[in-house]
């Protein structure tokens, strides 16, 4: 067999991958996945797509092999495949942020407050936490708390933090955290907490970064996907 016929045949495998991932709904897709497995019906809610289009999108990282399915009673739930997906993500999100200027441009447009003296790293959370010198709040939806965690954290999605805040200790830091890097949960929680008197810092970057460096993680009993 030539060079050129192993070329020819093994880089449209590789392209396969690439143009499943071609597609600003599909990483959006790929992005909710990386948080805990979902069904068809709920990733449409959150992506405010027909259910025939998330279907549609699905199929083709099906076809990549980017994410999996099982079946639970009569509803397909969707998962990445394993954690190269993930980390696959992550990668191409960092090339877009390092070489397109309009990544920084669009994050600051919706992320003023963002700045550094407000973030806490992965290093120095995990010191913090083993000193009890702060607390450590999951404001995502409490399904995909349950699914996959940082060891330590508390469950307050946001929509419940205004009734849980007489829950929170106001003489440690209160660290927030969601999905992501552009993930604005978190920063909301911030600000709330803020504005109540807490002394507070937001996580840099979230559950993703996080289990992609393969920290310590925590997981719920008798795990389902989000219905």
């Amino acid at each position: 067999m030539s060079h050129r016929v192993f070329k020819q045949q093994i880089y449209p495998q590789f392209a396969r991958v690439a143009q499943a991932l071609a597609s600003d709904r599909r990483l959006e897709l790929v992005d909710l996945l990386a948080q805990a497995p979902r069904h068809v019906d709920a990733l449409a809610e959150e992506t405010e797509m027909s259910v025939a289009n998330v279907s549609q999108h699905l199929q083709v990282l099906r076809g990549a092999r980017l994410v999996e399915t099982t079946r639970e009673g009569t509803r397909v739930v969707y998962r990445l495949a394993d954690e190269s997906v993930l980390r696959l993500w992550l990668a191409l999100r960092s090339v877009a942020e390092s070489r397109l200027a309009e990544v920084g441009e669009i994050a600051r447009e919706f992320m003023p407050g963002r700045g550094e003296s407000d973030s806490v790293g992965h290093d120095e959370l995990e010191r913090l936490l083993a000193a009890g010198d702060a607390q450590l709040i999951d404001v995502r939806p409490k399904q995909e708390f349950e699914h996959g965690h940082i060891p330590g954290a508390t469950s307050v999605p946001l929509e419940d933090l205004p009734n849980r805040l007489g829950d929170l200790p106001r003489d440690r830091l209160i660290v927030t955290y969601c999905r992501g890097e552009y993930c604005l949960f978190a920063d909301e929680a911030l600000e709330l907490l803020r504005e109540r008197g807490f002394r507070v810092a937001r996580l840099e970057g979230g559950w993703p970064e996080w289990h992609a460096e393969s920290r310590p993680v925590s997981a719920g009993v008798d795990l389902q996907p989000i219905p």
